[in-house]
């Protein structure tokens, strides 16, 4: 038995644009349904939701009957969370919060295998189809993805050191964050913070890495593509499930 390819960094990695969806109601049914609405990857959030690691696996298996990829993003840039991750079958890590390069760095080594990094060694994981692939180590690093989350205006400051450090696939702006760090805390609209995006896009994009962003409509989501990111959360899953109830409710009430 093989160990499984990434094919979001396959994807990623040839140009494409990629369309996904964020999931935070850590439900395996909303995680099951949604991947085989099409989408091309699906973000489970593991920062701002209730999930803990033991929480994804089922998420992930549920995933696993559609064509989605799933990312998985971890609460924090910690090596423990990072490996767990990883042991159960998580292949794209989403992380949060990284400030500079050495930040940046931490991250990969803690998603890579010694002599490269220093994620510890498990033999019979969820990633290792429970020690039946033949070829897991031999190809675990290789197949790892990993993003960073760039969110203040600190980090976006330091933006191209970030993306240069090898083995980071693509760098992820946290719109709502950025907009805190500048003095618009909840207004990630804001003209200020448009213009701080679109020039973000063009600077990831000139270090040969991939823009990633999260939008919360089809609009928004759009735009960000015209700009040039290529890996765009298109909306997330509480916001679409309370707009379509809501939108029933006053049709109901002819409202």
């Amino acid at each position: 038995m093989k160990a499984p390819c990434n094919d979001f960094k396959r994807r990623l990695a040839a140009g494409e644009v990629l369309n996904g969806f964020w999931l935070s109601l850590a439900s395996p049914v909303a995680s099951e349904a949604l991947s085989l609405a099409g989408f091309d990857w699906l973000l489970f959030d593991g920062e701002h939701s209730p999930v803990d690691v033991a929480g994804v696996q089922p998420l992930l298996q549920a995933a696993a009957t559609g064509t989605a990829s799933a990312v998985v993003r971890p609460a924090w840039n910690d090596k423990v969370l990072i490996k767990r991750l990883l042991d159960i079958g998580a292949q794209t890590l989403l992380v949060p919060f990284v400030q500079s390069a050495e930040e940046a760095a931490a991250a990969v080594l803690a998603s890579r295998y010694p002599p490269h990094g220093v994620r510890g060694v498990a033999g019979a994981t969820r990633a290792s189809r429970y020690g039946q692939t033949e070829d897991y180590f031999a190809v675990a690093n290789r197949e790892i993805c990993v993003l960073v989350q760039v969110e203040t205006g600190e980090a976006l400051g330091r933006l191209e050191e970030i993306a240069a450090v090898d083995g980071v696939d693509g760098v992820f702006i946290g719109p709502s964050d950025l907009a805190a760090s500048m003095g618009h805390l909840g207004r990630p609209g804001h003209p200020e913070v448009q213009a701080a995006l679109k020039d973000a896009a063009a600077r990831i994009a000139a270090t040969g890495k991939a823009p990633g962003i999260l939008a919360t409509n089809a609009a928004d989501a759009r735009r960000y593509v015209d700009w040039g990111y290529r890996f765009v959360a298109a909306g997330v899953d509480i916001g679409v499930l309370m707009a379509g109830a809501k939108a029933m409710l006053a049709e109901v009430r002819g409202s």
